[in-house]
């Protein structure tokens, strides 16, 4: 915007008299800027997304986006801890009956989709109907949900059988055949019967970014290319999108009414003060939000330090000791009005071996002793110490922090560091150097040389050079192939991969969710590893059945330790993550385990990111 001279002359003339009445140097910016400055958050996601379609992504940055176009019927609270869940398209909270296994709940009238042209002008309500169409369409081959398999582990009554119908024959899959699992009772009330009790079903319909409405004429209009289009009930729209480069989210321009109304602790100090300065405001507070893609973490630390981004999520690990050494923000950054926040997160670091493989993978013997003694050869001490700079604690389980089920008390083998062990493992199940080279080889004689796919990024290039050196130590040859995030995710999915390090957050507050990735129904989706164990399996099962308690804390310890024995994963941290961000952004905190924040942060134009 340029201003004109004497809009320059009010503005000096402002500015004097707030010299004269004290005003500190961020009211002076607060005067400098238009009253029509746009409130605009910018940062940067390290890895690309792969599209806006909630039936057909998984990966955590696509799903932040959707999480604020798409609304589901319940959200978490923001600043509440332990976490809440809160209606938000729903007319109050669910009926529950029969065990658990029916749940009936009211959308409330007058909310509507974002503007679209798939609506041919008029404005399209939202409909119980809509959330029916919205839970089927994962179960529709055509979609090739990857998710689907955790959807069918809920077991909607009727709709694991509609999708076989249409995998078996040539006709499309049935979206109007009405089945009891998912009902529109009326136009606004919306029943989910389900086959088995499922206790903590409300956790899953309050996760936006995949389970959110979605109008079947947007689906109908867009064909194809629905990735491309997404548009829901949410506070924002996407306004434009380079992939894998650039994504722009814009203020919906149609959004109901809504104030911020969060609900901290009377004990959290931090969340009341947040609540003290936002509360009442209408939402979303920001009218837009701009992402770039910037996968080295070397560009993306310079991108926020020379003013091009206001927040930077998950500092990298390679500037801790610059940006917040001892854990406090460094001084030169404090003066210049830069906070940090760093928290212990509900996430793990792993390793997958492809379970199906011919070297690596299996069930025999000799093959659980290979991935065990590569388990034991990683030295994850020195990876937390000098490849995470200390942000990080050992797995000693696939449960994560903060979720039921999580001991801190619990000690397993998998974060043992002790390559005489892994020798000696080797030997005694004949992977041994047969020809003098200095390499073993596999019992049967064949080579033994390890594939493990990877990123170019600098991370992934030093936890590289340290699974290189582990290996080495034990005689075990290793060869990296890298590719590109969306690529490896893909191949991995398709079963392709030998090896590939991920790391997975949680969803919800029940620690279940990460035993899923050992779940054999669940293999090629988020099992990748491919792991497939009966006695694994009925714990899920049961656990799934199962209201919280002692009895199920119980089948966790046991989940917990065939998992580390049969070792399809090497479990390698939990991790803190250290934000950082401008004396601008207010009301910010690090979701604990859902994606949804972005409409309920404020960022002051007046104080926005500049070069320092």
């Amino acid at each position: 915007m340029t201003l004109k001279r004497r809009d320059t002359l009010a503005l000096g003339a402002a500015a004097t008299a707030a010299v004269g009445a004290g005003l500190a140097l961020p009211a002076l910016q607060a005067l400098a800027q238009p009253a029509t400055a746009p409130r605009v958050l910018r940062y940067a996601f390290p890895i690309a997304e792969t599209g806006f379609d909630p039936a057909q992504i998984s990966d955590t940055y696509s799903r932040t986006v959707t999480a604020h176009i798409f609304e589901a019927l319940y959200a978490f609270d923001h600043l509440a801890r332990p976490a809440r869940v809160l209606p938000l398209v729903a007319d109050g909270m669910p009926v529950v009956e029969n065990d658990f296994r029916r749940w009936t709940v009211k959308v409330r009238p007058g909310i509507h989709f974002a503007d679209d042209p798939a609506f041919k002008g008029s404005r399209r309500e939202l409909v119980a109907e809509d959330f029916v169409f919205a839970f089927k369409r994962f179960a529709d081959p055509a979609v090739k949900s990857p998710i689907w398999a955790s959807v069918e582990d809920v077991r909607y009554v009727g709709l694991g059988a509609l999708r076989k119908e249409a995998l078996a024959g040539k006709q499309p899959f049935d979206y109007d055949r009405p089945i009891e699992g998912l009902r529109a009772l009326d136009r606004y009330t919306v029943q989910f019967n389900l086959v088995e009790p499922r206790p903590r079903f409300l956790d899953t319909l309050a996760v936006s970014d995949l389970f959110g409405a979605v109008a079947r004429e947007v689906t109908q209009f867009y064909g194809d290319r629905i990735a491309e289009h997404p548009v829901g009930t949410g506070p924002f729209r996407l306004a434009s999108w380079r992939r894998s480069s650039q994504i722009v989210l814009a203020r919906n321009p149609g959004y109901r009414e809504r104030l911020w109304d969060c609900q901290p602790a009377e004990s959290d100090a931090e969340g009341q003060a947040i609540a003290a300065r936002l509360k009442g405001r209408r939402v979303p507070l920001l009218d837009r939000v701009e992402i770039a893609i910037i996968e080295e973490v070397q560009p993306r630390w310079l991108s926020f330090l020379n003013g091009q981004a206001d927040f930077i999520d998950r500092l990298p690990a390679e500037f801790i000791d610059v940006a917040m050494p001892g854990g406090k923000v460094a001084p030169n950054l404090a003066k210049q009005g830069i906070r940090g926040k760093r928290v212990l997160v509900s996430d793990v670091v792993m390793t997958y071996y492809n379970m199906e493989d011919p070297v690596i993978g299996g069930y025999t013997p000799e093959r659980v002793a290979l991935r065990r003694a590569l388990n034991l050869a990683i030295d994850l001490d020195r990876e937390i110490r000098l490849v995470r700079r200390g942000m990080a604690i050992p797995a000693q389980s696939p449960v994560m922090p903060h979720l039921s089920g999580y001991d801190a008390a619990f000690k397993s083998e998998n974060s043992d560091y002790d390559p005489a062990k892994a020798k000696a493992l080797l030997d005694l199940y004949g992977y041994v150097d047969r020809d003098g080279d200095g390499w073993r080889e596999q019992p049967n004689g064949q080579p033994l040389v390890l594939e493990s796919a990877t990123q170019p990024d600098q991370q992934s290039r030093q936890l590289n050079e340290l699974w290189q050196k582990n290996m080495n130590a034990i005689g075990v040859r290793i060869v990296f192939k890298p590719a590109k995030w969306p690529e490896n995710l893909k191949a991995a999915r398709a079963g392709k991969l030998q090896i590939w390090g991920v790391a997975s957050s949680a969803s919800g507050g029940d620690g279940q969710g990460m035993l899923t990735r050992y779940y054999g129904p669940q293999a090629g989706l988020q099992n990748l590893s491919r792991f497939k164990l009966p006695a694994f399996d009925d714990i899920h099962e049961r656990m799934t059945r199962m209201p919280d308690g002692p009895e199920r804390l119980a089948l966790f310890d046991q989940a917990k330790r065939l998992a580390i024995a049969y070792a399809p994963y090497k479990l390698h941290c939990h991790r803190y993550v250290a934000d950082l961000m401008v004396a601008g952004v207010d009301g910010y905190r690090r979701p604990a385990f859902w994606n949804g924040w972005w409409h309920l942060v404020d960022m002051d134009p007046g104080r926005a990111g500049t070069a320092a």
